[in-house]
């Protein structure tokens, strides 16, 4: 079916359901980012690829919410499409809700597939629309009847991540989530996102793109723990292992029936912002704690070994690097280059270093305008070929077993105009900025944030995404709890930073129609000092490739900025030149 024929199938279901309304989110029931093709309906009803956005689909109107990274990616996608990009102003804010609001009378029904949305979400949507009596509908599916080759749940098998790259035993993180749940009083903890199950049982998989995950659910006790994941999943091997730390392996789908079973009496912890409102039904009986995350903020730091395995995860993705850049430079020189060949080729080079588990997220290859797209990635007979001129701005990452890697460079073929020259140094001198932070404990992301945008806003210039994510050691390249981002309203913004968390630092510049600019190291938040106003924390930074010289207006850096670039790069050189 094509799109348009898709959009009229769904109308017809929410005729037959009689339903004003329907959404479509981007996740699956884990709330994941990326999600197996199973989970891709937002995708497959509107072709709208990106990773962020949701669908709201009336009689007469069908929209795709999605914010400024997308937007001309989204313009793209959904050309003749029947669907219409509706500019979100705050990513991840839901502003379907309120136009739904607006466009839809009293004794409307909207409908959505629960399993979707989590339970802090449908309370929100509740309180809004029965203000306005308007009816919320959630456990109507109606993409499973009409998608007729939607692909299967992945089968692949789990495989263990040992304790020598973990830093800790499976039986050493299980005891230190039950001590936090002792200390909240909780009998029993669930896990519904899948990088915290795979980081607490020391445990890896292939069921999504680019995250080493895999489909299950996870149901903690003082005593036991309870993994529920398809049975092929796991082999002999692993199975006994996990029972030998008590751990008891239940399908997939048996994780409902199991928490209805569970007694009154029981004390249940859980964040409402992961857990499907599906799950509502099997929890009410219980008595329930929410906000609880705790795996999530013990896997955000980054223990001794950890780290040492990341800086050789820096060390081999900056070998592949550069030798990624080498032969482009070499090549670009006789013939053009497609973007798609960058991204295979960079791949092809990760690989070699070995322990290579494949990207982190889809590279990033913009080539001229195509880098003003913030979250591009170019498709065969479709992307742009790079010539011996113009900006190209590359955003990849890998997946080690030593950990995970996300890195942003922009280069220049010929010579870079005045114009572009002043724009990456103002960004240049916010990667600058922020990796030089001397800051007390307690200080959060949107408070350092400022630092990275300050040098671009001295010239009423700007950037419309966050300057950093948290990151996974070989788990999700997008790890909360932490970040650098301008809005409170984020709680990115609001976690404190603390020494061992990993996050990326990346400013940049976009002119639509030309060019694209983005600096992107990782940084390692650690120790700065004690003194009579406190104790002090700083950044060290862990990614290792040299900045394009070529870009650089040096009337514009400060001698401060000079050293700390001169510094970086003989770092980068006596790291990597040995490989």
């Amino acid at each position: 079916m094509t799109i348009v024929q898709r959009l009229e199938r769904l109308r017809q279901a929410m005729q037959e359901e009689g339903l004003d309304a329907y959404l479509i989110p981007s996740n699956d029931p884990h709330q994941s980012e990326y999600v197996a093709a199973h989970w891709k309906s937002r995708h497959w009803i509107s072709g709208f690829s990106g990773s962020a956005g949701t669908v709201v689909v009336t009689m007469n109107h069908a929209g795709l919410w999605t914010d400024s990274r997308y937007f001309i990616q989204a313009e793209q996608e959904l050309k003749e499409s029947g669907f219409v990009l509706q500019k979100q102003q705050i990513p991840h804010a839901p502003e379907h809700l309120d136009w739904l609001v607006s466009q839809l009378g009293s004794g409307s029904r909207i409908g959505l597939d629960g399993r979707l949305f989590t339970i802090g979400q449908i309370r929100a949507y509740e309180r809004m629309f029965s203000a306005r009596n308007i009816q919320l509908l959630t456990s109507v599916d109606l993409v499973k009847p009409i998608w007729e080759d939607r692909p299967a749940m992945p089968v692949d098998p789990v495989f263990e991540l040992d304790a020598s790259f973990a830093g800790h035993t499976r039986k050493e993180k299980l005891q230190a989530v039950r001590e936090q749940m002792e200390e909240k009083g909780l009998s029993h903890y669930l896990l519904p996102a899948l990088d915290d199950i795979a980081w607490v049982f020391n445990l890896r998989g292939v069921d999504v793109e680019c995250n080493p995950v895999f489909y299950a659910y996870a149901l903690l006790e003082k005593e036991a723990a309870h993994l529920f994941v398809a049975a092929e999943k796991v082999s002999s091997e692993i199975q006994l292992a996990l029972q030998a730390d008590g751990v008891q392996v239940h399908p997939y789908h048996a994780i409902e029936f199991f928490l209805e079973a569970l007694p009154e009496s029981s004390t249940i912890g859980y964040d409402q912002y992961l857990t499907q409102f599906q799950f509502w039904r099997s929890l009410e009986h219980l008595q329930c704690k929410e906000n609880v995350a705790i795996i999530r903020q013990l896997k955000a730091i980054k223990n001794p070994v950890e780290v040492k395995h990341l800086r050789e995860a820096m060390r081999r993705d900056g070998i592949a690097l550069t030798r990624l850049y080498r032969w482009l430079e070499a090549v670009v020189r006789e013939r053009t280059v497609t973007e798609v060949e960058v991204a295979e080729k960079l791949d092809s080079l990760r690989r070699e270093q070995g322990d290579y588990h494949g990207e982190s997220f889809a590279a990033i290859v913009g080539y001229k305008a195509n880098g003003a797209i913030v979250h591009y990635h170019p498709e065969p007979g479709l992307c742009a070929e790079i010539h011996n001129e113009g900006i190209l701005l590359l955003d990849s990452g890998g997946q080690y077993t030593y950990g995970t890697t996300d890195i942003t460079r922009t280069t220049v073929f010929g010579i870079a105009n005045p114009e572009q020259k002043r724009a990456f140094t103002l960004v240049l001198k916010g990667n600058i900025a922020l990796s030089m932070a001397i800051f007390p404990v307690g200080t959060s992301g949107v408070q350092l944030d400022t630092l990275a945008r300050q040098p671009l806003w001295q010239f009423q210039m700007n950037y419309g995404h966050g300057t950093g994510h948290g990151v996974g050691f070989f788990l999700n390249v997008h790890e909360p709890p932490q970040g650098f981002v301008a809005s409170a309203a984020n709680s990115r913004g609001t976690t404190p930073l603390e020494p061992g968390m990993l996050t990326s630092n990346e400013p940049g510049y976009y002119k639509t129609g030309e060019y694209g600019i983005r600096i992107e190291n990782l940084i390692l938040c650690v120790e700065a000092g004690q003194t009579e106003s406190g104790r002090f924390l700083k950044f060290d930074t862990l990614t290792l490739f040299p900045i394009d010289q070529h870009l650089i207006d040096r009337t514009l850096l400060t001698p401060q900025e000079i050293d700390w670039l001169n510094a970086y790069h003989q770092e980068v050189f006596e790291t990597l030149a040995p490989g």
